[in-house]
């Protein structure tokens, strides 16, 4: 199987560890920051930040449109916590200028878990993965309502917090943190799932 290259939205928000989990599971990890760079990607990762802020910083590096094209090109992404926010096609409780990538049929409710202190850990069922996983809810947003063509992967509290169009995927919570348990070697099986969903992408357009 060969290395797909797979960027890391590295303007704000946790990049080293998506770049540590792609490159344990064999990709090539790339910090991007501008367009050239996003050029010579496969696929795509918006981390956790703040997401009113990355789309501004976007907007600024020129990597906002190209990331719009891209991904409605049919690029894989992978996007969490604000990561998940900048892929919704609707968001409430945004701010008047919020700007969006989109691709996912979802309306998203920012901060919807509460503040920085409601940040909380816990053990979900999620598609795809047979053992439960670890996440960690960081002033999380949840989603209010999805479209007919969007999978839902996991629920926490009666809330959906994963979902999947496509070759897009979306969670609430970071992947890339894990427990105390595990925060050493990581926990990559979401990072795994998307790294196939690039492997399949690739073969469909080989």
């Amino acid at each position: 199987m060969s290395h797909p290259s797979i960027g890391v939205f590295a303007l704000q928000g946790d990049v080293r560890e998506h770049l540590a989990a792609l490159t344990r599971l064999g990709a090539h990890a790339i910090a991007v920051r501008r367009p050239d760079e996003l050029a010579r990607c496969q696929g795509i990762v918006l981390p956790g930040g703040e997401s009113t802020t990355m789309a501004k910083l976007a907007r600024t590096f020129e990597l906002l449109d190209p990331l719009r094209e891209r991904i409605r090109g049919g690029m894989p992404a992978l996007g969490t916590c604000a990561g998940m926010i900048l892929l919704a096609d609707r968001v409430l409780d945004g701010p008047s200028d919020q700007e969006s990538i989109g691709g996912i049929d979802m309306t998203v409710r920012r901060n919807a878990f509460g503040r920085q202190v409601d940040s909380f850990e816990t053990d979900l069922a999620f598609t795809g993965i047979e053992e439960p996983v670890h996440a960690v809810f960081i002033r999380a947003p949840w989603v209010e309502e999805v479209g007919a063509g969007v999978e839902v992967l996991a629920r926490a509290a009666d809330r959906v917090v994963a979902v999947r169009q496509g070759a897009l995927m979306a969670t609430s919570f970071h992947p890339e943190v894990g427990s105390a348990a595990d925060r050493d070697g990581g926990d990559d099986r979401i990072h795994r799932l998307f790294v196939d969903l690039v492997h399949t992408s690739q073969k469909g357009t080989d």
